[in-house]
């Protein structure tokens, strides 16, 4: 049977079930994921040279990862060239592109630096978002916004204001707005004399960028939380009571990050108390294992159980996501083409869900119900659905997408040595 036979079958059984496909599918076709750019190079970006910092590692020595910005063009294009639909770049600002001979450190960049950037994604029809990088950096070896020292809050400080102006030119430029997330590596190794102190500086920091003045209808200013880190194990100064607090006073966005937070806890049960609480949430949808080690996305429960919340709480407008995970052990490519389709996949699944008749069956204490519903939606014929989408975007149905990833590992990436 041709997939378009097969999406025909599977079609009726969803709509035995109340659900509209042909709805879905264009539902699914305007949601827009936010690609990390990091996956690509392995977090290092253009502005520096040495080994990470500020708990960040990046394991593994597979070969071809991009090492010029054509490198790293190259291979997002090849990536969305195997991703359905219209999406963004998430940039961090170490992925600057200076002319030669110039260089600027972080509290002077501009958006010149990013121009070519900016060409890309015009040329591409993608919005971009972005982050300061606060992390493999001399001046953030130790705390960096929350330091005791001045003069290294101060150069963080200008950082970020200068990265405010760069995601102003971003949305001017493309004509959408670019979400700019403020994440610090700042903590402690061990149990802290004084945990007040640093949070009070951090927070005194965040007051002093967001004053400075930038037009909120283009660039959305986020802050991110973690639970901790390598070399602040005891103590993190941006913990997510703070960073959720200071959101909501800042009138700024709380970002997420499923996997910043303790084992037992799931992003997928905070979204809708969230939601409650703030116009907007951004999300950076990884795969943590044991610990925040930014795993490739899978097909998995948590990222089935974020899609869902997203959809049954109609938070499509709400809810910003983008992926954060970084693999140097496997094709960075593939790595990239995996996560992205799979949280497609995870929106498909929801969007392919009946959560009016599972909200109504809840309501009537129909529990025996909803479970035998939930469990037999588990083996209905997702995939053709999934397959004719993607036949319907000239892409390699089942595992024939991954032709095109060992294609492109010979003749481009293994050839940069």
């Amino acid at each position: 049977m041709n997939i378009k036979n097969r999406f025909q079958e599977a079609k009726g059984m969803y709509q035995e079930l109340g659900v509209d496909v042909d709805e879905a599918l264009a539902n699914l076709d305007k949601f827009s994921i936010s690609m990390h750019c990091w996956q690509g190079d392995d977090v290092i970006g253009f502005d520096r040279a040495g080994a990470l910092s500020g708990g960040i590692q990046a394991t593994g020595n597979y070969p071809g990862r991009a090492k010029t910005p054509d490198q790293l063009m190259q291979d997002i294009d090849k990536v969305l060239s195997l991703v359905p639909g219209k999406h963004r770049i998430n940039l961090h600002a170490s992925y600057a592109i200076f002319e030669e001979g110039e260089k600027v450190d972080r509290d002077k960049l501009e958006p010149k630096h990013f121009a070519k950037w900016v060409t890309f994604a015009k040329e591409r029809g993608l919005g971009l978002d972005f982050n300061p990088t606060i992390f493999s950096h001399p001046k953030a070896e130790g705390l960096t916004l929350s330091s005791p020292d001045a003069s290294i809050r101060n150069f963080w400080i200008a950082h970020c204001k200068a990265c405010i102006k760069i995601s102003e030119y971003f949305s001017t430029e493309l004509n959408t707005h670019c979400l700019m997330n403020i994440w610090i590596p700042d903590g402690l190794k061990d149990i802290p004399g004084n945990r007040i102190e640093p949070r009070r500086r951090f927070k005194e920091s965040l007051d002093e960028i967001l004053a400075m003045p930038y037009d909120k209808e283009k660039v959305f200013v986020c802050l991110e939380s973690k639970v901790f880190g390598i070399g602040m194990e005891s103590y993190t100064v941006g913990s997510s009571e703070f960073t959720i607090n200071y959101a909501k006073e800042a009138g700024i966005i709380p970002l997420m990050d499923n996997g910043h937070y303790h084992p037992t806890e799931v992003v997928s049960d905070k979204l809708s108390s969230m939601l409650l609480f703030h116009d907007k949430v951004a999300l950076h949808v990884t795969r943590a294992v044991r610990w925040d080690s930014d795993h490739v996305v899978l097909f998995d429960d948590e990222t089935k159980e974020i899609a869902k919340e997203i959809v049954r709480n109609n938070a499509l407008e709400n809810v910003y996501v983008g992926l954060d995970f970084f693999d140097a052990s496997i094709n960075r490519v593939s790595a990239w083409v995996v996560g992205m389709q799979n949280m497609q996949k995870a929106m498909l699944s929801a969007f392919l869900t009946p959560m009016d008749t599972l909200t109504k069956l809840q309501e009537e204490n129909q529990f025996t119900k909803i479970m035998a519903l939930q469990e037999t939606l588990k083996t209905y014929p997702f995939m053709d659905i999934w397959n004719y989408f993607l036949d319907t975007h000239n892409i390699p149905t089942h595992f024939d997408w991954f032709k095109e990833i060992e294609t492109y590992e010979a003749k481009v990436q293994l050839k940069r040595g």
